[in-house]
């Protein structure tokens, strides 16, 4: 098979699939004579470029012709395309539909909403490590774990009668993000990530009016150190920067609360500092876990 270019899609799917695309640019002319010859004596795939590849089918024309009819190569044409980028989603939703199924896996289909909740967490926080790896076969896996729950959540729910399936679930994430980045999809200006930030949190505040403390909406169940980060987060995006470090410093001067004043005190230090306090923990917990100790002193 011959491209023109390997930087073309089509060609691209078609080389990552595991057949061999040679590329072979140059002047039509110059390129017709070579796929003539290389069609004298084996069977030549040319890949069609995007943009029809300009000039190449009159030069073919004009050099078969000038070689003669009874040397001219058979050419058939076949039109074809490649995956949209999103399409394998759909092969998500349909194994999907196939373990739920009557005959399908009966682990599965037991499964509800709560039960699934642990596998969700769990899920969430081995992503996290794979993020945090490098390694992209490990990220793919994980993130592939963490999509199996919303398919699978999604799936549940489209089993009752007054439930929702997974186009209700992206709809609402489309509407979302086209909502909250007006200055991509509408005329709001937003010179840089800050400008944009700021106008994320005022459509957010605008979605949910009914939220009366600045710390509503973060779930409790969060890791400690995560959520007291998230706390930090949205006290100062709030502008209550200074009354969050006046409620810590009263607490640092003694009383029951003095330990976790103190790990709050750190996480202010360490935001300060540009530190995801979370992912630094996580740092460390992984060196000591490679690190040989050796035995137990006596």
């Amino acid at each position: 098979m011959l491209a023109r270019t390997l930087a073309d899609p089509q060609a691209r799917a078609i080389a990552s699939a595991g057949t061999t695309v040679t590329p072979a640019e140059g002047d039509p002319r110059v390129l017709a004579r070579d796929l003539l010859d290389r069609a004298s004596d084996a069977t030549v795939v040319w890949i069609g470029s995007s943009d029809g590849d300009p000039g190449l089918t009159d030069a073919l024309a004009a050099e078969a012709t000038r070689r003669g009819g009874s040397v001219a190569p058979e050419v058939e044409v076949l039109v074809g395309s490649w995956d949209q980028p999103g399409s394998r989603l759909l092969d998500v939703v349909t194994v999907m539909d196939r373990l739920r199924s009557p005959g399908g896996c009966p682990w599965d289909a037991e499964q509800t909403h709560q039960s699934l909740v642990p596998y969700l967490i769990e899920e969430a926080h081995e992503a996290v490590e794979a993020l945090e790896s490098g390694d992209d076969d490990h990220i793919i896996e994980e993130l592939g774990d963490v999509l199996l729950q919303v398919a699978f959540h999604a799936r549940v729910a489209a089993e009752r009668e007054d439930g929702f399936d997974i186009d209700d679930v992206s709809a609402a994430l489309v509407e979302k993000l086209v909502h909250r980045h007006p200055h991509v999809f509408a005329n709001v200006e937003a010179a840089d990530a800050a400008a944009v930030e700021a106008n994320w949190e005022q459509l957010k505040a605008a979605e949910k009016p009914d939220r009366e403390h600045p710390l509503d909406g973060i779930p409790p169940g969060m890791p400690e150190l995560a959520r007291a980060t998230k706390v930090a987060s949205r006290l100062e995006r709030a502008g209550l920067a200074d009354q969050l470090r006046s409620e810590v410093d009263a607490r640092l001067a003694g009383g029951e609360q003095v330990v976790a004043a103190q790990l709050m005190d750190l996480v202010l230090r360490a935001r300060a500092d540009g530190v995801d306090p979370s992912a630094a923990l996580r740092v460390l917990l992984r060196d000591l876990a490679a690190t040989d100790f050796g035995p137990a002193s006596p």
